[in-house]
């Protein structure tokens, strides 16, 4: 019997939901003086910790032009004409060009299943696409292609979403922000 790929989808769904439902249903305990136990003590939860740094600085400049998550889904970087951009971390070029408006020419490393970079304005870029890269290897040179002036604009993004890069960054990275 040929069982129809939709239905097939629908039963992995159902399947995979109720397997949710049966890991986060518990059976609640009775705590207290009437079951013998003593009284439970709730504390709240504590803040989720700050993101690790996982980045190197993609450039030595200062930067000039901070995220907001809205008009600037980055931070620009000061820089001169062909200064060098790195690797903020090692991943796999899954972009190389100059098709998106205001992006000038732009490199778009996929890291992992998580994070992906952006750095754009450049003015020569020095890699290809699905070529491997490692942390700190040089992929591209500083420019204003696309730009008001020369600066690198630099984004993190996380399972797809602009994040503030500043945070991701390394405390180590060459150049004080």
């Amino acid at each position: 019997m040929q069982v129809q790929p939709y239905l097939l989808r629908a039963v992995v769904a159902a399947t995979a939901a109720a397997s949710l439902v049966a890991c986060t249903t518990t059976t609640p305990k009775v705590h207290g003086p009437a079951a013998g136990l003593p009284p439970v003590t709730v504390r709240p939860t504590p803040p989720a910790p700050k993101p690790q740094a996982t980045f190197v600085r993609p450039a030595s400049g200062r930067t000039i032009s901070p995220f907001d998550g809205t008009r600037n889904k980055g931070i620009d970087i000061a820089g001169n004409m062909g200064d060098p951009v790195i690797a903020a971390a090692d991943g796999r070029v899954v972009y190389v060009g100059g098709e998106l408006p205001g992006y000038g020419n732009m490199v778009l490393v996929k890291h992992n299943d998580t994070f992906l970079t952006a750095y754009a304005l450049a003015q020569t870029i020095l890699v290809k696409e699905n070529e491997l890269v490692r942390q700190g290897q040089k992929i591209a040179e500083i420019g204003n292609s696309g730009a008001d002036g020369v600066k690198l604009h630099f984004e993190v993004r996380r399972k797809g979403v602009a994040v503030d890069p500043e945070p991701y960054l390394s405390s180590d990275s060459h150049e004080p922000r």
